[in-house]
């Protein structure tokens, strides 16, 4: 899957958290979801899960830690696809 796809997919699995519209309207590999998308811890556990159904993958706990932007849930669900 090419990054633009993924992107593309990704701002739709976090549009419903976002409260920064115009922020995920630019969202690239560098954007942030806590910071930039303005997306709460609480709200972050249900796109890592929507990631996960979407894709049919199971992200670990320390992974899950570490995605907390666009670049690192990119490399996460990257790196689960291969492993399928």
């Amino acid at each position: 899957m090419d990054k633009e796809t993924f992107i593309a997919q990704l701002r739709e699995i976090v549009r419903p958290y976002a409260k920064n519209q115009e922020a995920l309207e630019q969202i690239s590999a560098s954007t942030d979801f806590i910071q930039d998308l303005k997306i709460n811890s609480a709200n972050l556990v249900d796109v890592v899960l929507d990631v996960e159904e979407k894709y049919d993958i199971v992200i670990q706990n320390e992974e899950m830690e570490r995605m907390l932007n666009v670049q690192a849930a990119m490399d996460i669900v990257t790196s689960k696809l291969k492993e399928k």
